[in-house]
């Protein structure tokens, strides 16, 4: 199952809820919907139409814990860098809804690389990794846009001219990476998705930004 997320505002167990829900969804976690209820608000959006995304992973993955060593504890003492960039972020996914319900595949891969470079600022290449950021390297001299889409270990991407893909594949093969074309899981085809006050109920509560 692949499942694809947008997220707007400070939210948390992000990776349980998208299972609940499935497919491409935009969540909003602004504080004013936390504070009134204790969960953000999640909008199923269409697939129908979706630009062709890629996944490359190394086969020795990050550690998520040491990129994200230090990221709460900053955000809760204030820090100006981590509070601003979350609000950038929250930004960003707003700007990517848009995009895709343009379908506007040009705007979109510009936001994801934006995503990457404020993700760079705030952790650090060092805090990143040598691994990922060999990745977005090479995914770049293929002019695909790229993005971290977890914690490490993985990147995905937009590649604008869908005939560099056969060469961008064998690039990254070639540098010892698992390499494969995203087919999302479209839910709409089963049940009814569940409503949101059980979609957060069943994730549990959130812990941070």
């Amino acid at each position: 199952m692949i499942c694809i997320l947008l997220v707007a505002g400070h939210g948390t167990v992000l990776e349980t809820q998208i299972k609940v829900y499935e497919g491409l969804v935009y969540m909003d976690f602004s504080r004013t919907l936390m504070d009134e209820r204790g969960y953000g608000s999640y909008v199923s959006m269409d697939m129908g139409a979706l630009p062709p995304f890629w996944l490359a992973y190394l086969s020795d993955p990050s550690d998520s814990g040491r990129i994200h060593s230090n990221i709460r504890q900053r955000w809760l003492s204030g820090e100006p860098l981590v509070v601003e960039a979350m609000r950038t972020f929250a930004e960003l996914a707003d700007r990517a809804r848009v995009a895709l319900e343009n379908r506007d595949w040009t705007t979109l891969a510009q936001l994801m690389d934006q995503n990457f470079e404020l993700r760079r600022t705030v952790y650090t290449d060092e805090c990143l990794g040598p691994g990922n950021l060999k990745m977005v390297r090479l995914a770049k001299k293929f002019g695909s846009a790229v993005k971290l889409p977890g914690s490490g270990g993985a990147v995905v991407g937009l590649c604008p001219d869908p005939t560099q893909l056969v060469a961008l594949r064998q690039a990254f093969q070639e540098a010892g990476c698992v390499f494969c074309l995203l087919t999302p899981f479209n839910p709409a085809a089963n049940a009814d998705p569940p409503t949101q006050r059980q979609a957060a109920q069943r994730s549990g509560p959130g812990t941070g930004p």
